[in-house]
């Protein structure tokens, strides 16, 4: 079904996501928004990997940790009639703006449209890049303690691994911290052979994308920035050729 409002002279908020950094591997959904926007509104860093959209628009950036700030602008130029692109890395409806932004307009009142323009996420880029890690059941933790109790981040990895879930970990490390990767490494180890493959993938699709296939017990001799997404196998993941794999199970099933 067809939503986009353009030209009906009412404003629409779209919650874009741009993917994991190279234009190519932008939705044409969000390519087609982000050339019709008359405001583009997003986080600085993530403005500049887009720079061809922005000719002849209204561009309102600005640095991290303005995630509040940023909505209320997109949501408060949306409401005066325009059509605004509130730019997000990724999708926008993992670990980024789409739930801020609802949440935002519920307790304003806001009247106008908003719509969330999906887009692809680190999990899908990193597996991409990694081979297949997440052919099974899989789970997300991000390590930031910014916006949740570092307590009930520890309670979140340790059912992860003991479930032997597929772990992705968004947020590992940064200048500020530093301990909480080396404390995931711990408890997924206790639930975990040292040997299970470990894929690290930063700066996914970008030109200085760096990729690292190593194991648990040796992770952390690789570097680990924030913009690093983990893939911790499980029990069944192995590596072949350089890449990894986490099997389905069809050998249990079919004859291979």
């Amino acid at each position: 079904m067809e939503k986009c409002n353009y030209g009906s002279g009412r404003g629409t908020l779209f919650v874009v996501g741009t993917g994991p950094g190279a234009v190519r591997q932008m939705t044409l959904a969000a390519c087609e928004v982000l050339e019709k926007a008359e405001v583009i509104v997003g986080y600085k860093t993530y403005l500049e990997l887009i720079p061809n959209f922005l000719v002849g628009k209204e561009v309102i950036s600005s640095e991290m940790m303005k995630e509040v700030e940023r909505c209320r602008i997109a949501l408060t130029a949306a409401e005066t009639g325009k059509q605004v692109a509130l730019v997000s890395g990724g999708d926008p409806g993992i670990y980024a703006m789409a739930g801020l932004v609802y949440q935002l307009a519920r307790e304003s009142g806001f009247a106008g449209t908003i719509e969330v323009v999906p887009g692809l996420a680190a999990i899908n880029s990193c597996a991409a890049r990694l081979g297949a890690p997440l052919m099974h059941d899989f789970a997300a933790v991000s390590l930031s303690d910014l916006l949740t109790p570092w307590e009930l981040i520890e309670k979140r990895l340790s059912a992860a691994a003991m479930a032997d879930f597929v772990t992705a970990i968004y947020n590992p490390k940064s200048k500020r911290r530093t301990d909480q990767i080396v404390r995931a490494r711990e408890i997924f180890l206790a639930h975990r052979d040292a040997s299970t493959p470990v894929g690290i993938v930063t700066a996914a699709t970008r030109e200085n994308e760096k990729i690292a296939i190593t194991t648990l017990a040796n992770m952390l001799d690789h570097e680990i920035t924030m913009q690093s997404t983990l893939i911790i196998g499980n029990s069944q993941t192995y590596t072949w050729n350089d890449l990894i794999i986490t099997p389905r199970g069809y050998g249990n099933k079919y004859e291979l």
